[in-house]
């Protein structure tokens, strides 16, 4: 075989190892974006999971939903990219059963629920944006209530996590609201 055969057969190799490799990447990458990965470890199933399908992210009168993801994994390449080897860290603790107990989860749910709040807000509540919207907000066809917090909410830029901690899930006993 040739020096300029050889070549070409090496470049086809690694153009076709490179687009296999890049396939099962981006596969498991997305098969973890799934509902049914997340609630995986009993440990989720048991505690987040069951208030999540009681909370209006699993169940509307207008039959739209968001999963686990939608909330908690960023849709744009480079910060989904960043969310999931973050998370490697939540497969470790997990492994190491730090919190594979609903005693223990508890113990632990204001810890876990201060990092995703801080998360939310630096990234100004950017996974809820992906649906909800001050601009596409009717305050007019809100309650009462809701609309005169909301209105203000939006003009002072608050992120929506702020004032809505504990939307799909439930708060830590031991949590203590700043006003």
């Amino acid at each position: 075989m040739s020096k300029r055969t050889f070549g070409w057969l090496a470049l086809a190799t690694g153009l076709v190892a490179g687009i296999v490799f890049l396939g099962a990447f981006v596969g498991a990458v997305e098969y973890t974006n799934r509902l049914e990965f997340c609630v995986s470890c009993h440990e989720m199933e048991q505690t987040v999971y069951q208030e999540y399908l009681t909370s209006t992210h699993f169940k509307s009168p207008s039959g739209a939903g968001a999963t686990c993801p939608d909330c908690h994994v960023p849709r744009e390449w480079g910060p989904k990219i960043w969310r999931k080897i973050r998370a490697t860290n939540e497969l470790y603790h997990a492994a190491l059963g730090t919190i594979d107990t609903p005693e223990k989860f508890e113990a632990k749910r204001l810890e876990l629920a201060e990092h995703v709040w801080a998360e939310m807000e630096a990234n100004d509540s950017r996974e809820c944006r992906a649906c909800h919207s001050y601009e596409r907000m009717d305050f007019h066809k809100q309650d009462r209530r809701a609309a005169e917090k909301m209105e203000p909410a939006m003009e002072q830029g608050k992120t929506c996590i702020e004032c809505h901690k504990g939307v799909a899930h439930n708060l830590p006993e031991d949590y203590e609201p700043d006003d």
